[in-house]
């Protein structure tokens, strides 16, 4: 693990926040990308997959919020989330120096479309993500129902750089031995994990390796491509990203969907990256 020590800010009269929940760890993996845990308040109920919206307070007492997926399953006591260092961000500028003990401000209300809900029955369920956009992954790929519901689960991840996937390839390494999860996820879950800038066992982009059909032929799937009738999507990444994805996934004739609709595959806009 590329473990750096976290710099700590002084905390101004600490005082009590409004909705606070208290950080219970923190791990830096990159300079760019950390992950941190808290406590979960009482009254929280969300599905796996969903976002709720997390900050700490402005210079102004304001809050600065921002949306963050939960990347820990429903069942967990504690909510793990996976953060981006922005050093000029607003937020990330300064949630990137937490440590354990302090506190962040969490609005229990969760939301989202990266549900298991807004999809239609199939048999092979995608993630798609490039960067913390695997965030809410990480929540599904912990829950039975994801197994449950599907006989196949493939977690398609893109990076530039291989210390960029070290979150997901240690959760992912996990499960099978998981004493919770691990029977659910046998050998169902296929993990193709891809970088753009440094070599890696598997190179390329998401769009690129799926529109080619070339994570098909590495990972022995049937097919060449996304089968409306049977094969359903769920994509987190940038805007650009989620567009390209879209367009790939509607050529091929898989219509979006949503809570109060459900189709073959669902896009969550509210991304922090």
């Amino acid at each position: 693990m590329n473990q750096q020590t976290a710099v700590t800010q002084p905390n101004a009269a600490k005082k009590h926040l409004p909705d606070a929940q208290t950080v219970t760890e923190v791990r830096h993996y990159t300079d760019r990308l950390f992950y941190f845990r808290t406590t979960r308040p009482q009254s929280l109920r969300f599905r796996s997959g969903e976002f709720v919206m997390i900050g700490l307070p402005g210079e102004d007492g304001k809050p600065i919020m921002r949306a963050y997926s939960i990347a820990s399953p429903s069942w967990d006591d504690g909510l793990d989330f996976y953060s981006i260092k922005v050093q000029d961000g607003p937020l990330t500028s300064r949630l990137q120096h937490i440590k354990e003990g302090d506190e962040i401000i969490l609005r229990p209300k969760p939301v989202g479309t990266l549900v298991l809900d807004a999809l239609l029955p199939g048999k092979r369920l995608w993630f798609l993500a490039t960067g913390t956009g695997i965030a809410p992954f990480a929540s599904l790929m912990r829950d039975p129902e994801t197994y449950e519901q599907y006989d196949e689960v493939i977690m398609m991840h893109t990076c530039r750089e291989v210390a960029e996937l070290e979150f997901g390839r240690q959760l992912i390494e996990s499960l099978p031995e998981d004493p919770l999860i691990g029977e659910f996820v046998g050998d169902k879950l296929k993990y193709y994990p891809t970088t753009t800038r440094e070599e890696s066992k598997w190179m390329g982009r998401v769009t690129d390796n799926l529109a080619s059909g070339k994570v098909f032929a590495d990972l022995g799937l049937e097919g060449t491509q996304m089968d409306p009738a049977t094969d359903r999507a769920m994509v987190c990444g940038s805007l650009d990203f989620n567009k390209d994805v879209m367009a790939i996934m509607e050529g091929w004739g898989l219509r979006e969907g949503a809570n109060s609709e459900p189709a073959e595959y669902v896009v969550e806009k509210a991304f922090v990256g």
